[in-house]
């Protein structure tokens, strides 16, 4: 007996899809933060907490920055997604211990770089 096809590239729903990027990140960044605020000691609730809430906190911005991107210009969509990651490793470089100016000025170089970046796959691939 046949089978029937399935279409190449086809990995399930655009709405799974959706979310599993923006899942990952969370998850990803989460464990981060977490692993950084725990400084060498045993792990406790409140550094699992901790990590649960950066988590949280970036899986929604992704997921929210995923559902609009593509009402924004190019130019726009690079700038939101600069925004995104430069504030979040901003935020994970101040966890190291670092003074706010120095976390700042990291997450500019990073953001500027996820600036170009982004601005340069956006104008070559669509």
């Amino acid at each position: 007996m046949a089978h029937a096809a399935v279409p190449v590239g086809h990995h399930g729903s655009r709405a799974s899809r959706a979310w599993a990027v923006p899942l990952t990140l969370g998850v990803a960044y989460g464990f981060y933060a977490g692993f950084l605020r725990r400084t060498g000691r045993d792990v406790n609730w409140g550094d699992v907490l901790f990590g649960v809430v950066c988590g949280v906190i970036v899986a929604a911005l992704a997921f929210a920055l995923g559902r609009i991107q593509q009402s924004l210009s190019h130019e726009l969509r690079a700038a939101a997604y600069a925004t995104l990651f430069g504030g979040a490793m901003g935020y994970l470089y101040s966890q190291t211990g670092e003074s706010v100016l120095k976390s700042c000025g990291m997450g500019l170089i990073l953001g500027g770089a996820m600036f170009v970046s982004a601005f340069y796959v956006f104008h070559t691939r669509e």
